[in-house]
Parts: C-alpha cells; structure tokens; sequence
C-alpha cells in the first residue's frame, strides 16, 4: 500500500523594502495608491485569492511596518502571517526572510517559498499556479518573458559616452519578473555558500543560486508582459490604466440546488426589467425562489430617472420583504449622433438614464445592502475602453459606469457591500434592435446569457471588478485569461462594440 506523502506547505514572501526615490516619491513605492488601493494591496491580494499560497510574509522598508499592519487588517487577509522589518539591502531582506521561515520547522521539513516584488500587482494566479507546480520537479524556479527589443552591451568611453561592444542574440535572451520560487533548503544553502564570499552582492535570487549552487539547475516559466514592476513614473500611469481596464472572468456557474439555496428568501430589485437582460435576469432569480421586483417604464411606471420614484420602489420591496440582497440596473438608452446636431432633450435624456439614474440608484441602495451586505450590479458597454464618433454621449456614460463601479466598491468594501459591473459584447436586446435593426443570426450574445452569468456575479463574492461576458465557450483558454490580458483583447475586440 502507497504511503501518502504530505504536501509541502508554500509561502509567498513579499519583498517590499523599495524607498521610491525612483519614482519621485517620499513615502516607498509600494505604498503608493493606483486604482484606489496601495500597490501592494493589490499585491497582497493576488496571493491571498491564490489557492496554491498557504501563508504570506511581508518584509517591509524600515519605518513602515504599522503602515502595512493597517493595510492588513483593513483588508481581511487572514494568509499574511508576519510583516517583518526589511534589511538594507535586496540581500539582506532576503536573508531575514529565509531566517522567519525556518523558525519552527521540524528537522528535515522543507516548505516551498515564492519571493515576489511587491511592486509587481499585476501578477497572474496562473504564473503562481505554474511556479509552485515546477516546484515540484525543481529546486530553483524563475520567471521570465522574451525580450521585445534588442539588447545592447556597452562602454563609456570618457567624455565620448557610450559605445556598443555587442549586441546578444535576442532569441536567446529573456527578461527576469518575479516571484523566483525555490525549496527552503536550496535558497538557504545558496546564501550560507555565498556568506563566504567577501564580495557577495547580488540583485535577485537566483543570481544566488546559479553562483553558488552551479550543479543546482533553475527552472523558467513563463511570465507575461503584464507582470510589469513599478519603477518609473510612468510605471504608474500604465498601471493605474491597465487596472482601470481589466476585465474578470466570468465566476463559474453553481448546480441548480445551489442557486435555489442561495435564492430562496432573498429579495431582489430589477430596475430596468420590463424586457431584455433585466427581465431575464428578474425570472431568473424568480424562478429559484428569489422575491423579485421587476420594474420599469412600461410595466410598472417606475422612471429610473426619477429619484423619488427609485426610493419608493426600494421602499416598498423592503417594506414587503423586510431586506434587499441584491439591487441591479439594466436601464438604458441608446443614443446615436453627431453631439453638435443632438438637440438638448436627448442629451438630457442620455444623460439622467444613462449617468444619472444609475448614481441616485446607488445612493437610494446602501442602507438597504449595507444591511444584507448585498450587492449593487452596474452594466456597461463594449465601447467604455474608447469612445468612438456618433456614440460620445452614450460611450462616456458607460465608462463613467465602470469608474462608480471602481469608486463605489471601494467606498463601501468596510460596510461588506459589494459593486460590480456586467459587460456583455453586443447583445440581441429590443434596445439594439431599435438602434440597428435586425441583424445577423448568431452575431450577437444572447440577452438569457448575460442574465444567466450577472446572477452568477450576484451570488459571488467579487467586488469592483467589470466582468467580460463574450460569445466563446467560458471554460475555453481566451476566457480564462487573467483580467490584463482580457483588457487587452477587449480593446482589440471592441472596435465595432456598442
């Protein structure tokens, strides 16, 4: 009979001791806030959402552990187990990390570590997945992409400047991201080896094992070019845009027996049900023993551009339930043309149902979902990541969807309410049809699946996030890329989105 060998425990290291003087900055670099949060929040988060990551140490720049304590605890995350001060040097910190780590293990245990810079939040489930998967064969992991442009060997000359020497072959040459991931053993042998080298100075990890460990061979996995490190100033301009454009995957969809469990006695408001997406989804949630109030114009009168009648219709489903779990907006108009022909009351329009509507519904919502902890669900457009011509009223309103989406769940994360945003392709909805005519069968998402995947972002724990809902099977690669590389091909993908 096979004896069953236990899995080695994995910890993410968080290597945050950076000053930001590259950046301009007074305070470290990895404190600094890009989309609404510090940068290495995002990073915290990545390994706390990482299935394959059992506890998380932080080594943070001396002064500013309590900074990190606050981020912690606000937060939630329950894998951070220590925030320790960092040394001097990449070195040094390194070696605090390995000494923690060790701390409490038997004789002949080893456990897996990732060292990731905390300056890298846009790090993949998937690069952390394949890293600790090689950890498995290898003792020594690194992650590395191809090297776009080419790369030049030079040498100052005096007062001439620099002159090139060489010039590497670029199919050879890759360029190193984080986490480096190693066993404990390995990475601790390395250090003790070099601990003899008066001249011991290195830049990454496994620059450490690859001098002093040469038998120990490194394995590489691929990294990706979103796995960016935030260095420059322009680092955060790009960071900043990329968060603000990443798109989630849709969550998977629960059995039958779970969506009536999870339904059952919760209420629901739609507004902007009377047909399309929002009355799918109001049948829906209805048909697995949801209350639902399903409103709109031409079913209940309810004018979503009318604030006192937003709060008599959440009013009245409290009033007759008692909660309100989840409050969606599907309500919308479509407006095309030029701006300098659009007479005032169409802009007007655009904008209360559009903008408007969707902000007072919000504000008419929290008492009720701070409650329940529920959820608010937004939608957006295909055309949010740029505006095009004879679309600038309705492409604008969309995108300023996706920023109160943004704004809004963080605003409300300490209440436990949580924000998200639906955006589906082109999609066959009477609105569309009104705007376009009929248009080819099987060109556009159906108005059932869209319904089908917000009511799985209802019942999930996601927050802030625009979830992607497109035409290909879910479960297929593309859709399963991570939020950046979805934004990527949503903006390729869009041009002719509505």
């Amino acid at each position: 009979m096979s004896q069953h060998i236990a899995k080695p425990r994995t910890t993410a290291v968080i290597l945050a001791g950076g000053t930001g003087q590259r950046v301009g900055l007074s305070i470290p670099k990895q404190l600094l806030k890009i989309a609404g949060k510090a940068v290495i929040e995002h990073t915290l988060t990545t390994f706390e959402n990482a299935e394959s990551i059992d506890d998380i140490i932080v080594l943070m720049a001396p002064g500013y552990v309590p900074d990190i304590e606050k981020i912690v605890a606000k937060a939630g995350f329950k894998k951070v187990s220590r925030i320790i001060e960092g040394g001097s040097t990449r070195n040094e910190t390194t070696e605090r990390a390995i000494s923690a780590l060790g701390e409490g293990l038997a004789e002949g245990e080893d456990v897996n570590v990732l060292f990731h810079d905390a300056v890298r939040p846009l790090l993949s489930q998937r690069v952390i997945d394949d890293c600790v998967t090689a950890l498995e064969r290898y003792q020594a992991v690194d992650v590395a992409i191809p090297s776009a442009d080419t790369i030049i060997v030079t040498r100052t000359h005096g007062e001439d400047g620099e002159f090139i020497t060489e010039i590497p072959d670029r199919s050879r040459l890759r360029r190193g991201q984080t986490p480096q991931a190693f066993k404990l053993s390995t990475i601790k042998r390395a250090y003790e080896v070099a601990a003899g080298d008066p001249n011991f100075q290195a830049t990454d990890d496994c620059s450490v094992v690859l001098k002093y460990l040469p038998d120990v061979p490194i394995h590489v996995v691929a990294g990706d070019e979103y796995n960016m490190k935030v260095t420059q100033p322009v680092d955060v301009f790009i960071a900043d845009k990329l968060f603000q454009l990443a798109s989630t995957a849709a969550p998977e969809q629960v059995s039958e027996e779970a969506y009536r469990e999870l339904l059952t006695g919760r209420t629901v408001v739609v507004f902007g049900g009377s047909y399309g997406i929002g009355k799918d989804i109001a049948e829906l949630a209805e048909s697995y023993g949801a209350s639902v109030y399903a409103l709109g114009r031409s079913t209940t009168g309810t004018h979503v551009e009318n604030p006192e009648e937003v709060d008599d219709a959440l009013s009245k489903a409290y009033a007759e339930t008692g909660r309100i779990d989840y409050v969606v907006n599907t309500a919308g108009v479509l407006r095309i043309g030029k701006l300098a022909e659009t007479d005032n009351a169409t802009i007007e329009e655009a904008l209360k149902v559009n903008y408007l509507a969707p902000v007072q519904i919000a504000r008419s919502s929290y008492k009720y979902l701070s409650e329940t902890k529920g959820q608010l669900l937004l939608y957006t457009s295909s055309s949010y990541t740029r505006g095009r011509a004879e679309y600038s009223l309705y492409s604008s309103t969309k995108a300023a969807m996706v920023n109160l989406t943004q704004a809004l769940s963080d605003e409300w994360a300490g209440d436990g309410v949580r924000v998200n945003c639906i955006n589906p392709e082109r999609t066959a909805t009477p609105m569309r049809t009104k705007a376009f005519g009929q248009e080819p069968a099987g060109s556009l998402l159906s108005s059932e699946a869209v319904a089908r995947t917000s009511l799985d972002v209802l019942l999930s724990e996601l927050t802030g996030h625009v979830i992607d809902v497109r035409q290909q099977d879910p479960t297929a690669g593309a859709a399963r890329a991570s939020g950046f590389e979805q934004a990527l091909a949503s903006v390729l993908d869009r041009q002719d989105g509505v």
